[in-house]
């Protein structure tokens, strides 16, 4: 390695001597390892004059290219492991919109048994205080649906999608249209609606009203359970995104039963994370995104 550095400093500088004192070394030791690098090459480096210095020979300069290359490359080693060693200790706040907070259960799980030391938070919050949050440096990772407009006007965040998602209804396995594949929008607009308390729920409901009259909604709230036990209750049904229903979704066998909102009309929706531009991301929100596929 100091072979390497030295014949980069002597190519950047023209001179063994800047190159010696650069490192604190004598004239004689930056001489001895050149030669003792192109030795072991079997060519010149540099031609070495008085008057010129020294100058890199055409087949130096490939040398010093590679040389250059090589140094970059144990620079980003030394960097990514001064990442790891200060992600041994250290604390990561995630917070999500409330329904997919089990998609990230088996990664935190995963990253905690290769980091214990690793203090984990996680929130359930609305899109609006999961942005905040982040802005206000409360927060390292958000979790919530990323429309094309929320990534068009909120550009001091960086968003990085993970997979699409489809709008749903949730309905008792007792309503008549458990038995449905697919409900169409006036359906829907037949049902009492609890919704849960969201932009993007909101936005697609108003949507809906402009084409199908105004809809029944009984309630909004961000009490999940609440939605929950309304829903069980038969008094009504709730729209959301499917991966928000995946623990109630399958044979039919669950109490919630998630169909497909049937609107070929609908605008893609997107689940994934965001970040604060700007802001030197900390090494754990950087490892932790690695390691659970985030990225």
């Amino acid at each position: 390695m100091e072979q390497l550095e030295y014949v980069v400093e002597v190519a950047k500088t023209g001179s063994l001597s800047k190159a010696a004192q650069r490192y604190y070394v004598s004239l004689s030791a930056v001489s001895q390892a050149i030669s003792i690098l192109e030795a072991e090459l079997g060519l010149v480096i540099f031609t070495r004059s008085r008057g010129k210095g020294a100058m890199p020979t055409p087949e130096g300069k490939v040398i010093i290219s590679k040389a250059q290359e090589i140094l970059s490359k144990v620079e980003e080693l030394r960097a990514e492991a001064t990442a790891y060693s200060s992600i041994v200790n250290g604390e990561l706040r995630i917070a999500t919109i409330p329904g997919p907070m089990h998609l990230l259960i088996h990664g935190v799980s995963t990253f905690k048994k290769e980091f214990p030391k690793v203090k984990i938070q996680l929130f359930e919050k609305g899109p609006h205080e999961i942005l905040q949050g982040l802005d206000q440096n409360q927060l390292d990772i958000g979790l919530l649906v990323l429309s094309e407009d929320v990534i068009r006007q909120d550009s001091q965040f960086l968003f990085q999608r993970m997979f699409e998602g489809k709008i749903v209804v949730g309905v008792s396995k007792y309503s008549p249209l458990a038995l449905e594949k697919k409900i169409l929008p006036e359906q829907l607009a037949a049902q009492t609606l609890i919704l849960y308390e969201d932009d993007q729920i909101r936005a697609h409901i108003q949507s809906l009203e402009a084409s199908y009259g105004q809809f029944d909604i009984l309630f909004p709230s961000n009490n999940v359970q609440a939605i929950q036990n309304a829903v069980l209750s038969g008094i009504g049904v709730t729209v959301g995104l499917d991966y928000s229903f995946s623990k109630h979704v399958s044979t039919g066998s669950q109490d919630i039963i998630a169909i497909e909102l049937d609107r070929p009309d609908e605008k893609p929706i997107y689940f994934g994370w965001a970040m604060r531009k700007g802001k030197q991301s900390s090494p754990i929100a950087k490892k932790f995104i690695q390691r659970v596929g985030l990225d």
